[in-house]
């Protein structure tokens, strides 16, 4: 592997993959791997589209899934942070792990495994926060429906949790800062996005989107949450290291907190 170019693919985590085959395919020591639509790259790179092929991406799956159980899911998780230039970073990852002298996954005096690993520990909390702090809010087309806006793109990684806990109900679960959800319909769960005017955090502010029984649970949810709370016993600080403040406005026994 001797040269570079840049390598610009769709955005899914298979066209990532893809373009990781690319990558060795044409033997590039460095491949700057960025979204179409937010390219930036110098005036005299060398750029190529790529298209994602789910053969290839299944190809690349599989060489690091049996080089290393907990690499793949470092590299997924890692992948959903959304961090600037993380596509090259995980290339140099891959490489790293394909390579002879691979030390292994957890091997943190290696500067690039220790940030895939560092950001794949706060994309997997996340995922838990995430599946904890949702709630449902039943609209009059009797589906349940939950928006959330997490610091990273988890609802890939939530939609099994919620279809085994959930299974006898529809929902909705909306991403509000990613503009996509995921609808699940009793049997399957799809990928949609939604024109939303507003943004339907749990509250007691009555909305014509709602059933008027949904607001009398919610109301008697704040009472119980209340009447449980010994204030004398409360840790602000514990609390908010658990129940970080920004998931606030989407828990209606937070409401008058927020």
């Amino acid at each position: 592997m001797n040269s570079t170019k840049t390598l610009v693919y769709d955005g899914s985590f298979n066209g990532f993959l893809t373009a990781v085959f690319i990558g060795y395919e044409q033997k590039l020591a460095y491949a700057d791997i960025q979204k179409k639509g937010q390219l930036q790259s110098g005036l005299f790179t060398e750029t190529e589209t790529i298209f994602t092929n789910l053969e290839k991406a299944q190809r690349v799956w599989n060489g690091v899934k049996n080089k290393s159980n907990s690499a793949i899911k470092n590299i997924y998780f890692a992948f959903l942070s959304e961090q600037n230039n993380m596509e090259a970073l995980l290339y140099r990852y891959i490489q790293k792990l394909m390579g002879s002298t691979y030390k292994g996954a957890t091997d943190f005096s290696d500067d690039c495994v220790l940030k895939i690993n560092s950001l794949a520990q706060k994309v997997g909390r996340e995922k838990h926060r995430m599946e904890a702090f949702v709630r449902f809010q039943l609209t009059k087309d009797e589906v349940y429906f939950a928006n959330i806006e997490p610091d990273f793109n988890v609802l890939p990684l939530i939609s099994k949790h919620f279809r085994n806990r959930y299974a006898d109900q529809s929902w909705i679960i909306y991403d509000v800062k990613r503009k996509y959800g995921l609808y699940y319909d009793l049997q399957t769960v799809e990928i949609i996005s939604l024109d939303l005017t507003d943004i339907h955090t749990n509250s007691l502010e009555k909305s014509a989107v709602f059933t008027d029984a949904e607001y009398e649970y919610q109301d008697l949810w704040n009472n119980y949450f209340k009447s449980t709370t010994i204030k004398s016993r409360i840790n602000t600080k514990l609390h908010v290291q658990h129940v970080p403040k920004r998931y606030w406005k989407y828990l209606s026994e937070k409401k008058e907190a927020v």
